[in-house]
């Protein structure tokens, strides 16, 4: 029986899902109080973040047959 050839790109995206779940579960960590994570840290992880998950900050629907449009946009709120 052969052995399985792994493509090097299905390799590489399964690396990239290992990596988010991995920064996604140390902020859950710092959430739920179970360790400190520094501003800094917060913050190189969000930035590495949105480098590997697609962002939905602004989501744009249009259905021609029917003229309906939804547009979505997420802003954060500004801070007093």
């Amino acid at each position: 029986m052969a052995a399985r050839k792994m493509r090097v790109t299905h390799q590489e995206d399964v690396r990239k899902k290992i990596q988010c779940t991995q920064l996604i579960n140390r902020l859950m960590d710092n959430i739920s109080g179970k360790i400190q994570l520094a501003p800094t840290q917060v913050r190189s992880i969000e930035i590495l973040l949105n480098k590997s998950l697609p962002n939905l900050s602004d989501v744009r629907m249009d259905v021609s047959g029917n003229s309906v449009t939804f547009n979505l946009n997420l802003t954060e709120p500004e801070e007093d």
